[in-house]
């Protein structure tokens, strides 16, 4: 029955989308032209969006199977072929997580998450100037629900070539769209960590805890910065907090070892 359900609203949805004449995840110009068309691309859309759940909880061979039963019902749908190249990425098949990447841009040209997971292929490989070319194309699309993802991914692609200054900029113009960014917060923390800069480094591990349900990386950080600025009282609590949330985390192994770099 829930299933059903949910094929019932997905439907609902889609049929919304057909009579705007726009059809999300389909390439630009798309038309269904019979009943059986309106079922593979619910069918495609449903598989897609599980296979993105296990994706995102590291199943990655159940992912496999519903991004494959998507793409057997609709080959056109972009996002599960965008998402299959994801997968291939996380089991080092390079070829085909390229061939499925490339797919989704052939598909459709426009669609910023297919260039922004390009992206991040391409900065995983070590390819960062294609990579960041890849982010920024994404940005160009002013209907773009998430800009701030490419920004973040162009700078953490930044750090991998120890271009600080590029990967500053980057994080900052995420923050500009979205304040609370966390993955942009801790990086610009660590970021001016290094550079000796604490108040700044402080002020983002502030903002962080403010916004972010604490993390190993977040409170280690957190210490580090305040045994630097000799803040003893608030170099406990965030260790503290560490060794009773995260006991087994290599952060808090670090604290024990009293390793601080």
């Amino acid at each position: 029955m829930i299933g059903k359900t949910l094929i019932a609203l997905s439907l609902l949805m889609s049929a919304s989308a057909f009579a705007a004449g726009q059809v999300p995840g389909m390439p630009p110009g798309y038309a269904p032209s019979s009943q059986e068309d309106l079922v593979a691309y619910d069918r495609a859309k449903i598989h897609t969006e599980l296979g993105a759940q296990y994706y995102g909880a590291g199943q990655i061979g159940v992912a496999l199977d519903e991004f494959t039963t998507a793409l057997a019902a609709e080959k056109r749908y972009v996002p599960a072929n965008y998402m299959m190249g994801l997968v291939y990425m996380e089991l080092k098949e390079d070829a085909k997580a390229e061939q499925y990447f490339k797919r989704a841009l052939e598909l459709d040209n426009e669609n910023s998450e297919a260039h922004n997971n390009y992206g991040w292929f391409l900065c995983q490989r070590g390819k960062i100037e294609e990579s960041i070319k890849q982010f920024m194309t994404a940005l160009k699309n002013p209907l773009y629900e998430t800009p701030d993802k490419p920004y973040v991914n162009a700078g953490i692609c930044s750090l991998k070539r120890q271009d600080d200054k590029g990967a500053e900029d980057f994080f900052l113009k995420a923050l500009k769209l979205k304040p609370n960014q966390p993955q942009a917060l801790l990086a610009l923390a660590d970021i001016y960590y290094r550079a000796n800069d604490l108040p700044n480094a402080r002020a983002q591990v502030l903002s962080f805890m403010k916004t972010q349900q604490p993390t190993p990386e977040a409170l280690w950080l957190g210490v580090r910065i305040e045994r630097k600025l000799g803040e003893k009282n608030d170099q406990q609590s965030y260790a503290q907090m560490l060794r009773q949330r995260f006991p087994l985390s290599k952060e808090a192994q670090a604290l024990v070892t009293e390793h601080y770099e």
